[in-house]
């Protein structure tokens, strides 16, 4: 793999390193928004927004379009979308390895013996 395409990967990946940016990207994964209705829908103060989207515009996930006074959000390309169900996935295949493993732990560890307290 080139230099290159592994300093692209480390961008995006640090460009949706914050929850936040990364639930602007779900809630544009239906389509274009309006900045006001993101801010509405995540309950963000206007300027922390104004900074995530500026985050997510340098490197390139979303991209904007002003229209009177609004400015419109969206996934610059889909394959995104592709990406984050992808660690959807790979974060239930970690948990699920977890719990399995928590039940047999679980089951080897034998039941604690309760002593009663005498007066």
């Amino acid at each position: 793999m080139s230099e290159a395409l592994r300093q692209f990967k480390s961008a995006i990946f640090q460009g949706l390193a914050h929850p936040t940016r990364i639930a602007i990207v779900e809630l544009l994964r239906e389509g274009e928004l309006p900045a006001g209705k993101l801010i509405e829908q995540l309950g963000l103060e206007q300027a922390n927004a104004s900074q995530h989207l500026a985050v997510l515009r340098a490197r390139q996930i979303v991209v904007s379009r002003k229209h009177g006074n609004q400015v419109y959000y969206s996934i610059r390309d889909r394959a995104l979308i592709d990406v984050l169900e992808i660690l959807r996935h790979y974060f239930y295949s970690q948990l699920s390895g977890a719990m399995n493993m928590l039940r047999e732990v679980e089951a080897e560890t034998p039941e604690p013996h309760h002593r009663t307290i005498q007066s």
